[in-house]
Formats: C-alpha cells, structure tokens, sequence
C-alpha cells in the first residue's frame, strides 16, 4: 500500500471530478445531445490517455485477453451505467436519480459475497460506513425524495441497475493488477468509443451541430478532466484501496456537487444538506479505515540456564 494520505487525497479528487461533471453535462448539454456528449467524452479522453502513452513510451496489448476485458470492463463502468443513467433521470427526477446511482458501495457489498473469496470481502465496519454514506447522501438530496420512489418504476430499477454496474466494475480490479492503470483506462475508453460514436452518428447526426464555445469548453473539461484524468485516478485506486474504498467516492460526489453550488451558484447550506455532507464523510472514513493487523504470538524458546 503506498501512503494511505496520499491515496485518499486521490479518492477526494476523484470525487470532485465526478461530482463536478454533472455541472459541465448541464452546460454541454444545451450544445450537444446525450448520445453525441457521452461519445465525444469516452472519445476525447481516449485520445488524451493514448497521446500520454506515447509520449511516454507506453504500448496498448495486443492480446484477445486483455481486449475482451476492457471491453466487458468499458460496458459496467462507462458504457452501461451512463446510458441508463441519462435515459432513467429523464423519467425517475434528478433526485430519486441521485439516491439511487449512489447505492454502488452497497452493491459492492452485495456482490462481494458472489465474486469474492471469504478472506477478500468487506467486513462489518465496512457495511455500517457504506449505510452511514447512503443516509448521508438521504439527507443531502433530502427526505421528500424517497416518497417518490416506485412511481416511475421502470426508470428507476434501470438507475439502479446502472449503480449495480458500478459495483461490478469495482469488484473487477483485481483482473487488470498487472496492467498499468492508463493502459486500463485508455483500453476501456477505446472499447466504449467503438459502441458510443458509431451510435451517436446514426441517432443525432452530430456534423449538423452548432455548438456554442460553452458548450466546447464543457466538453472539452468533462472528457479531459472529467473523464481521462479520473479513469487513470479510478484504476490506481482500485489497486490500493481496493473495490469498496474506491466506490466510497460515490458518496462524496452529491457533497462537492453542493459545495460547488455554494460557491458558484450562490445556493444556500441548509442543516440537513450540512448534516448529510457529514454522515457521508464519516461513512467514507469508515469504509477506508484501515483494517488491524493481525498479530502473531510467537514464543521464543527461553534460553537454558548455565
């Protein structure tokens, strides 16, 4: 493990990357359709990370192994996830939307018990900071957005199977342990690009676009920042906190989308949104607190007396 600060110093990074991107999707949007925006972020980011590894000296494999499972990898954790998460918002509201795509700490609980061995899953302290985080992210969003839920049924289970997506691909890090995290961020790029952009050319066309220089900027920032900078983040963290710590960022994401309200939009802190950011950072110490070392009592003979 190397140092544990700086490590979750990249998990809060992570999540103020993540968490920003909903702002720049809400500025891109009005520019570029869903489709177009999603394809020109995997894109872009795939771009950045192959001119860094050529710089850099950094071949892609060339192995069918390591190709299927970044296309498998690109379909749980961008692909999938992103695609139901723009179609299920639509019809599920932004808030129920955020409770539920917060829930992947929870699925990796869940699926842990399936894909893990005994010794390799989260403990209980673990589970009692991922309930912490969820009811953290509760009160963030707020109360009143758990009344609707199970009105739009449909659109909802498809949100939170995006965020069971979320907790597969988590789970499945130790598969790439020996491939250096931007060799598995651009693979994983390069394969969502390959199903995104053939389809956002057949559905909007995006050559007759016009967008404005907001609308460039943003993208510009999510695909850049947003996207290849926290892929290589994501794929670093999976190998040194592991699956739970790194999906514990999932409840720090609603707090910084707060924070940049507060700051940007001159939104109000009310007690209960504060209250929640708290619970959710607790949670998050929880789920990363390092578990004790085991100790092992060894008796040395006791020298005979002379």
């Amino acid at each position: 493990m190397p140092n544990r600060s700086i490590e979750l110093a990249l998990l809060g990074v992570l999540a103020l990357l993540w968490g920003s991107s909903y702002m720049w999707i809400s500025l891109a949007l009005p520019s570029f359709p869903p489709a177009t925006l999603i394809a020109i972020r995997v894109l872009l980011a795939a771009l950045v990370l192959l001119a860094i590894m050529a710089a850099r000296g950094i071949r892609l494999p060339l192995d069918r192994r390591n190709w299927k499972q970044f296309f498998i990898q690109s379909l749980v954790n961008s692909t999938g996830p992103w695609l139901m998460l723009a179609w299920g918002q639509q019809y599920a509201g932004t808030a129920v939307s955020s409770v539920l795509n917060s829930t992947s700490p929870l699925w990796v609980f869940v699926f842990s018990f399936v894909l893990l061995n005994r010794g390799e899953r989260p403990g209980t302290r673990q589970l009692t900071g991922a309930l912490f985080g969820f009811a953290g992210i509760v009160l963030i969003v707020g109360v009143g957005a758990l009344e609707d839920i199970g009105r739009n049924l449909v659109p909802q289970l498809v949100v939170l199977f995006g965020a069971a997506l979320y907790g597969i691909a988590a789970l499945r890090g130790p598969v790439f342990a020996g491939v250096p995290p931007i060799v598995t961020a651009a693979g994983t790029l390069i394969c969502a690009s390959a199903v995104l952009v053939p389809g956002s050319l057949l559905i909007d066309r995006p050559w007759q676009l016009t967008p404005d220089a907001t609308g460039v900027v943003a993208v510009l920032t999510l695909s850049i920042a947003c996207t290849a900078l926290a892929f290589l983040i994501y794929f670093r963290l999976l190998n040194t906190l592991g699956a739970m710590g790194t999906a514990s960022q999932a409840y720090l994401r609603s707090g910084v989308g707060v924070f940049l309200g507060v700051v940007f939009l001159s939104e109000t802190l009310d007690l209960e949104t504060f209250a929640g950011i708290c619970l959710a950072i607790f949670g998050v110490v929880l789920i990363n607190w390092p578990r004790a070392a085991k100790r092992h009592d060894v008796s040395a003979p006791v020298p005979a007396s002379k």
